[in-house]
């Protein structure tokens, strides 16, 4: 007696239109999870805003000036007679480094002229200075 001939054998049909949907919603989702997981490595200062601000991906060399005066170097504090020989230390490594200057808005304007004008004096020939971006 042969009962699997009166059963009609259906096989199940493999869907590829949803595990398509699937995959492209694990793609999307991973790709936006990992946008937020990139850290900054910089200092928390308040940038003045400018409408001309555009940002800037290549690697640099982040110099803060803090509200107080002080001066960072990469997330390192620098003593003022310190910094000429950090910074040519950092040419000596990569000639066409490029500096950042991320300066607090609140910081003294003298403070800042003066870190421009050690940069200028050893020969530093990419610098500039960081801002936000205006808003509208």
């Amino acid at each position: 007696m042969k009962l699997r001939s009166l059963r009609v054998e259906r096989q199940p049909k493999l869907m590829i239109i949803p595990m398509i949907d699937i995959i492209f919603f694990l793609l999307v989702f991973f790709m936006m999870s990992t946008l937020y997981m990139v850290e900054q490595r910089t200092l928390p200062v308040s940038l003045p805003q400018a409408s001309a601000a555009q940002a800037d991906v290549a690697k640099n060399v982040a110099i803060t000036i803090a509200r107080d005066g002080a001066v960072y170097v990469e997330q390192e504090q620098i003593p003022p007679e310190l910094f000429k020989a950090r910074i040519q230390a950092q040419l000596a490594r990569q000639a066409d480094s490029a500096f950042v200057l991320r300066a607090d808005k609140q910081a003294e304007y003298g403070r800042v002229v003066q870190v421009l004008d050690e940069l200028k004096a050893l020969g530093v020939k990419k610098v500039a200075v960081a801002t936000e971006q205006a808003q509208r």
